[in-house]
């Protein structure tokens, strides 16, 4: 390609990443089904893959689909898919990794990051685990999941002490048959859904119901939501909102109306979540790295805006300005969209109130995870309580 073939090219990508985004925002927005969203994020950055290496925004959808599909699933059967996803043989550089040259990387993660976590295993596991998921590649025609036999390593492989002929689909099932795998990961749903710092004997007592269930995802969630920690009043607000929670959480919780996503999809990305690209093959850490001095008034100033969306409506009506984000210039009339999309955000603050009866206690609760670090002045009421609230600090807890 030349230069300016290869910067359009790049520039179609990208648009078609932005519309990708969209469609995953808006998804979330209208589910019927918020825990299938939230598990298909929790898995998105579980099995993490970036769009900014594969490059591919169908194959992006692709695996989102399938991270949706089994999001509350099977375990074991999610595992030996996203082996097999066309985004992650690119992500993970499976496609070259073959006899005599293997390549570790999809051997190493999926032992470190999607199983057993790190002290498990040795880099000899790892090394003939490699050997064994020889051969798995894409056809770069079609984008599906091919096995190359010619490339693959038939000769005797030892992983986690099982010696034998082991091929790719072996290795995982070594992997599930393992007790750390059921706590990495209920460990991980324990930081995600209870608090930062798991409890040791209830991650224990938890995955031994992940694992008895066959790596059934429902009954280790029931578990977990129905386990005392969950309810216990120090793990209330314990927990920060992520940027997709902190803004579509705001969204459907006020029953925000909305046209086309685009703030809310640069919204997240400027508080520091790009969807379909984590900054690397970690994930997004979460907890309090959501937080820093350029987030944190990033946060309260998108909040603010979106709850005096009608005085910007007013505003931009009497000649007023306001400056979209430059991502925006990004893509194709991605300035005149921004103002457009601000211009179709509604907010029936009324009507919202009505539900509360006058009672702000009720809806300090309802708002707040925790008490207002600041609070109310007396006699706050309506939608200048409603404005203390969400730009409280306590706001960002969950």
């Amino acid at each position: 390609m030349s230069v300016e073939d290869r910067k359009l090219a790049l520039r179609e990508v990208f648009q078609k990443a932005f519309e990708l985004q969209s469609w995953w925002l808006t998804e979330m927005l209208v589910t019927p089904s918020p825990l299938t969203e939230k598990m298909t994020l929790f898995w998105h950055n579980h099995f993490v893959s970036s769009q900014q290496k594969v490059r591919s925004p169908q194959l992006m959808y692709r695996q989102n689909v399938l991270l949706r599909r089994h999001a509350l699933g099977n375990f074991g059967k999610l595992l030996q898919a996203v082996a097999r996803d066309p985004a992650m043989v690119i992500y993970l550089d499976s496609a070259s990794n073959r006899k005599g040259q293997p390549n570790e990387n999809f051997a190493r993660e999926v032992m470190e990051l999607f199983t057993l976590g790190e002290g498990y295993y040795t880099e000899r596991d790892i090394k003939e685990a490699a050997r064994a998921f020889t051969g798995w590649g894409i056809d770069p025609d079609r984008g599906e999941f091919v096995f190359r036999r010619l490339v693959h390593d038939n000769g005797v492989k030892t992983v986690l002490g099982r010696t034998g002929n082991l091929d790719g689909d072996t290795v995982l099932d070594i992997l599930l048959e393992q007790p750390q795998t059921a706590e990495l990961v209920v460990a991980k749903l324990w930081r995600e859904f209870v608090a930062p710092d798991p409890d040791p004997s209830e991650v224990r007592r938890i995955a031994q119901v992940f694992r008895e269930s066959g790596y059934e995802i429902r009954p280790v969630l029931r578990a977990l939501f129905t386990s005392n920690a969950f309810y216990e009043p120090g793990n209330r607000a314990a927990l920060i909102k992520s940027p997709v929670e902190l803004v579509v959480g705001t969204l459907r919780q006020f029953s925000f109306s909305t046209g086309e996503p685009l703030p809310f999809v640069l919204g997240v990305a400027l508080l520091g979540q790009t969807l379909f690209s984590p900054p690397n093959v970690k994930g997004w850490p979460g907890g309090a790295a959501w937080i820093n001095s350029t987030t944190l008034l990033g946060r309260k100033a998108f909040l603010d805006r979106l709850f005096r969306v009608e005085e910007t409506r007013a505003m931009m009506a009497e000649g007023g300005r306001l400056e979209p984000p430059k991502i925006a210039e990004r893509m194709a009339g991605g300035r005149q969209r921004y103002l457009q999309a601000m211009l179709d955000v509604q907010f029936d603050g009324g009507k919202w109130l009505s539900q509360f009866d006058d009672r702000p206690q009720l809806l300090q609760r309802v708002v707040l995870a925790s008490a207002p670090v600041t609070e109310p002045p007396p006699g706050t009421q309506g939608m200048e309580l409603v404005r203390h609230l969400v730009l409280d600090p306590a706001y960002q807890l969950k």
